[in-house]
């Protein structure tokens, strides 16, 4: 009798925990299942901020809200306008984006790209710096411990470093092995990129000077496939594969990383980012926002 009761005061207590984790998990459509959100942040007081792919707007979610709603509107930019990167820098009350604009008529296709900083609060345009080039794929980015803001350029195989203050970003990093950087993050004071042509993750080395040396290859214990979308919390990398529908976690040890699968099954995941206890991600194939408890 003992062992029976045990037994229902265990499943019971697992089924609590299940509902409990269900409860905390989130499932929010941006828009309409063909808003292809790219990328997303969350913003201080818990504001989720979501781009999208397909259309010339950012949308804000409010905490507690399952309702996405339109918070900047970048239509006048010309056809085809979209947005990938998204970072809610509170120190500076910045949204920053990545603005895309297709070239017409150009064959194959070009477009031009522009580093756009938002108003976190109202939404107003405050800094747009365009990329160099006559095609550009500015994608991501991350701030680093020196508060400088480090811009992925996946189509010309650069990072881009932006001074705290500054309007006009600088070369920081131009390597061949960089054709097709995506993510980018700093895990620990040092700088991370991955690579979604190729599959891989590269550590940045960076001198006392600030000056940059080549990336370091990190051997991963299993395959990645499409790592798009990266940022860094509780001492792991956190990576939206979007080749493999998965959200892992890879953790660094030395010039080597061991991959977890957080949540497979998904259709083209793109985004990630790390907010408390919360682990948020885009599911770019169906048009939705996601969440899952934070991986301990």
């Amino acid at each position: 009798m003992f062992i029976s009761n045990a037994r229902r005061f265990a499943t019971g207590l697992a089924l609590v925990v299940s509902f409990t984790q269900v409860a905390a998990a989130a499932d929010i459509l941006i828009g309409d299942a063909k808003s292809q959100p790219e990328s997303l942040t969350v913003a201080p007081g818990g504001v989720l901020i979501v781009g999208s792919a397909s259309s010339p707007f950012v949308y804000k979610v409010r905490p507690g809200s399952s309702t996405a709603e339109k918070f900047i509107d970048a239509s006048a930019e010309g056809a085809g306008t979209f947005f990938f990167g998204m970072l809610a820098d509170g120190s500076s009350n910045t949204l920053w984006t990545c603005q895309l604009t297709p070239v017409p008529n150009t064959t194959p296709a070009q477009r031009h790209t522009s580093l756009r900083g938002f108003d976190l609060t109202t939404g107003a345009p405050k800094v747009r710096w365009n990329l160099p080039g006559d095609n550009t794929t500015c994608n991501d980015f991350a701030i680093g411990p020196d508060k400088a803001l480090y811009i992925s350029d996946t189509a010309t195989s650069r990072i881009y470093r932006l001074a705290a203050g500054a309007s006009t970003a600088e070369l920081f990093l131009e390597s061949r092995v960089l054709m097709g950087i995506d993510g980018i993050t700093f895990l620990n004071g040092t700088l991370y990129v991955n690579n979604v042509i190729f599959n891989k993750l590269y550590r940045i080395p960076v001198d006392a000077s600030g000056k940059p040396g080549q990336p370091v290859d990190i051997w991963m214990d299993q395959p990645v496939k499409g790592p798009d979308g990266m940022r860094a919390a509780n001492g792991k990398l956190f990576v939206a594969e979007n080749g493999s529908g998965k959200i892992t976690a890879i953790t660094i040890n030395g010039d080597k990383g061991s991959v977890t699968v957080v949540k497979d099954g998904l259709k083209t995941p793109t985004g990630v980012e790390p907010a408390g206890d919360t682990l948020w991600f885009t599911e770019r194939g169906v048009g939705k926002a996601e969440s899952v408890p934070m991986p301990k």
